[in-house]
């Protein structure tokens, strides 16, 4: 599990928790049901009623490695597709087959595959970009479910706190319970704020944050496979993809 991502929800909700309590709240008003079911429920209606099933399906499985971590690989491609091109050079490319499963990605895995099995080089850059951009396509459908999410939430914490306002004016003869029922209401509002604010919409930018460093990787095994089957010799082929890694810093 990601850490960074447990901890950042954790000081999130922490946050409203402590500001509650530090300004002489009571904690159990901001526990309210009725709040929840409107905020939560419809939410979630609203955004299934503007997505479908593909839709949820990626959201679902990059919502799930917002929470995971996950290396960065682009060093490791570099010294593999290294490797990769000094077995080729020695044994040719057929020989990359006893290779294949030892690599770092299943995307990497198929693009050998293709050189192994002979693709012409205009047929696998096309095979490849095609696969890269169907990836890339997935994971901003993932985002944009939460995106969406997150844009009806407060919406719907205004929602329950107008339900709740109506229901609280019901009490206009009795003051105390006036107060109690207007504070009650605008728990929505927490709710569809915090939840937008606190959950959705940072899961959406990780997901994003996410898919830009796997395109990065992904373009690199386009271009490492394509030359590979090109014949580029090892080292300049390294330098090639290196070229794609991230500056380092000076050492002090």
């Amino acid at each position: 599990m990601d850490r960074f991502s447990f901890v950042g929800l954790g000081l999130g909700l922490l946050t409203v928790f402590a500001t509650q309590w530090v300004e002489g709240g009571s904690l159990t008003v901001l526990f309210q049901a009725p709040a929840a079911v409107v905020v939560g429920l419809g939410t979630l209606a609203a955004t299934l009623l503007s997505s479908n099933g593909s839709d949820w399906r990626a959201a679902a499985r990059e919502g799930l490695r917002a929470f995971m971590p996950i290396p960065d690989r682009r060093e490791l491609l570099v010294s593999r597709f290294r490797d990769l091109a000094l077995i080729a050079r020695k044994d040719g490319l057929v020989s990359l087959d006893h290779s294949q499963r030892a690599l770092p990605t299943f995307f990497m895995q198929r693009s050998i595959r293709h050189v192994i099995d002979g693709c012409e080089a205009g047929q696998l850059r096309e095979v490849l970009e095609t696969e890269l951009r169907g990836r890339s396509a997935a994971s901003q459908a993932g985002a944009l479910v939460f995106e969406v999410a997150g844009g009806y939430a407060p919406t719907m914490g205004i929602l329950g706190a107008v339900l709740g306002l109506v229901r609280a004016m019901e009490s206009l003869s009795d003051p105390e319970q006036l107060g109690a029922g207007i504070a009650i209401a605008f728990v929505a509002t927490i709710y569809g704020v915090g939840l937008a604010n606190l959950v959705l919409l940072p899961i959406a930018a990780k997901i994003r944050s996410l898919a830009e460093r796997q395109q990065a990787e992904d373009a690199m095994i386009v271009e490492g496979t394509i030359a590979l089957q090109a014949g580029i010799a090892p080292r300049t082929l390294e330098r090639m993809l290196a070229a794609h890694l991230p500056p380092r810093e000076p050492a002090r």
